[in-house]
């Protein structure tokens, strides 16, 4: 089940508010709890159990550590053992089938593993719930007793299948003790809808259009289409995670809790860096907490300072997917901001402020390359498209039909991507008109991905 179905909005959201509301607080998080399995057994009921093992497991072992909190031995083995197991169910069933390919690549061999459809957000709670037994092993939070407030904390349905990825800690009071009132549940409908329109009227239409673009051949392509296209992706992976998070935040509102920010309009940047630190602001500061500062962050040399970097940029090119685009997608990025760090730093910020934002939009485009095709031939031609003007021909009459049928949508999507976006006023008939044609939409909709569903 996803958000932008008429399932979802029409049944599942409005049975679990009302049941929920009509429960008493001290049973809400029960409520929550079996409605997130619900709602995660809509599309993968064989994976629940994988989820409450994962539950169970670090409810466990979170009490092992804070038990044996004064013997360091012992302790630092339960947090070994939980990231061995977490870090273990994620890579059997993510990372197992590419790496089987790739020594069989490597040395000829003809290695079998039986094929298994990846768990939905699995790349999501896995985090979650390290992030909770490291936090009891650094002593930031406690433990927690009642399995089920656990429980709810690791399948709450809001954001379980695509972020943001929400910290124990952030939300510990939260699950305790929790007060809703209506200007939480108004302001966390009106999140729910901006989302929802993002993902519907923005997201799909240009990913439409992208998804066509894509496929062209040489003949049919032009070095504006090329880049047409790109800016299109650009706009649909913006406007299909970003409209997921402001979906998740106005449900999580509607059910008393808050989650941080996942988004800050990440295309105003005026560098790489300044990008990753607006766009899914979640994961950077979950690798930035448990795996650079741990490995000793910027307080090192600058070789151990370039070693840290490089680790945490492969690895977040390897957590949104098991191939090698997205390693080198990781990678690609890991070397602009180290350049931006040590070599063109202090030249960038002296530049007009439209180069500062022509690199970096120049250069995300060249990232969503790499980030969309797994096929490295593909990769490189549309590459080699975006840079050769004369590859095929600048314009030509499918340039032309682009740009008269999908050219306002474009703009929109590019203005509705700035902090423009914050001036428009939004009065309730506005967003009665929102909801309702995005209704319109999925009732005859034929391509409604979310795109980090599969990571």
């Amino acid at each position: 089940m996803v958000f932008s179905s008429l399932t979802f909005l029409y049944i599942f959201l409005p049975i679990v508010l009302i049941v929920y509301f009509l429960t008493p607080a001290r049973f809400r998080n029960i409520v929550l709890f079996l409605a997130s399995l619900l709602f995660y057994a809509w599309g993968e009921p064989i994976y629940i159990v994988l989820m409450l093992f994962s539950t169970l497991f670090d409810y466990t072992v979170a009490l092992l550590v804070y038990r044996f909190n004064n013997q360091k031995r012992a302790k630092q083995g339960f947090v070994l053992l939980s990231l061995i197991v977490n870090l273990g169910l994620l890579g059997f069933f993510k990372y197992a089938g590419f790496i089987t390919t790739t020594v069989d690549s490597l040395f000829q061999t003809n290695m079998s593993i039986p094929s298994l459809a990846l768990p939905i957000g699995i790349s999501f709670y896995t985090f979650q719930t390290l992030s909770y037994t490291l936090d009891v092993a650094k002593g930031v939070v406690a433990p927690q007793r009642n399995i089920l407030k656990l429980g709810t904390y690791i399948t709450l349905f809001p954001q379980l299948v695509a972020g943001p990825i929400v910290r124990y800690a952030d939300i510990e009071t939260q699950l305790n003790n929790r007060q809703i009132n209506w200007m939480q549940l108004h302001d966390g409908l009106i999140r729910f809808i901006i989302g929802l329109s993002k993902k519907v009227l923005i997201a799909n239409q240009v990913g439409a259009l992208w998804a066509e673009i894509s496929t062209l051949d040489t003949p049919s392509m032009s070095w504006l289409t090329a880049w047409f296209g790109i800016i299109a992706f650009g706009l649909q992976i913006y406007f299909d995670f970003s409209g997921y998070s402001d979906m998740a935040i106005g449900l999580g509102k509607m059910f008393g809790f808050e989650f941080l920010e996942n988004f800050n309009f990440p295309y105003i940047s005026q560098s790489i860096s300044e990008f990753w630190r607006r766009w899914h602001i979640s994961l950077g500061a979950w690798f930035k907490s448990y795996v650079y500062i741990p490995l000793g962050g910027n307080r090192g040399t600058t070789a151990q300072t370039l070693r840290n970097l490089a680790i945490v940029w492969f690895l977040t090119g390897l957590w949104h997917g098991a191939n090698w685009n997205f390693i080198l997608w990781g990678l690609y990025f890991g070397t602009i901001i180290i350049c931006e760090r040590f070599f063109i730093g202090n030249w960038l910020v002296q530049q007009p402020r439209i180069v500062r934002h022509s690199y970096t939009l120049i250069l995300l485009a060249f990232g969503w390359v790499l980030f969309y095709f797994e096929d490295m031939s593909l990769m490189g031609q549309y590459s080699y498209w975006l840079l050769n003007p004369f590859a095929t021909t600048i314009l030509n009459t499918t340039t032309l039909y682009y740009f008269t049928h999908f050219g306002l949508l474009l703009v929109i999507g590019c203005l509705l991507a700035t902090p423009l976006r914050k001036k428009i006023p939004l009065p309730l008939p506005i967003l009665i008109c929102l909801f309702l044609l995005a209704t319109a939409y999925l009732v005859d909709a034929s391509f409604n991905p979310f795109l980090y569903f599969r990571f």
